[in-house]
């Protein structure tokens, strides 16, 4: 599956692009005062748009060919996730916080980790 995904950049790039734009779109969503917006589904919801967002990332940059992109690809992950933060701050009814860019740093190791895996596993 990670070869189609490789061979056609195009729709690696399409995925990565639309998974950064549900984030921003989501973090756009405003709560009504009050609202607590830390509970286990918004760690869930955080880890795994994070995930998806650098494991395509990875795929479309790297494509197991640039492997001293991986770091550069790592730093967008987490300069996204810290962007998407400062964005919430000024939507109406929502928060940030160093929590949140904690849990969205999880969510890009576990898609770092599983893209090395794949690596490994094809050399």
């Amino acid at each position: 599956m990670l070869k189609v995904f490789e061979k056609n950049s195009w729709f690696s790039w399409t995925i990565t692009t639309i998974i950064a734009a549900v984030i921003f779109y989501l973090s756009s969503l405003e709560f009504a005062p009050g609202t607590p917006t830390t509970n286990i589904l918004s760690i869930i919801y955080h880890i795994m748009a994070f995930f998806f967002l650098t494991l395509f990332l990875l795929i479309s940059s790297i494509k197991r060919k640039h492997l001293t992109l991986i770091p550069l690809a790592l730093i967008l992950s987490f300069i996204y996730s810290i962007l998407d933060e400062v964005h919430q701050y000024f939507v109406p009814g929502r928060s940030s916080g160093l929590f949140d860019i904690m849990i969205n740093t999880t969510g890009i190791i576990f898609g770092f980790i599983l893209y090395y895996i794949f690596i490994k596993l094809k050399q």
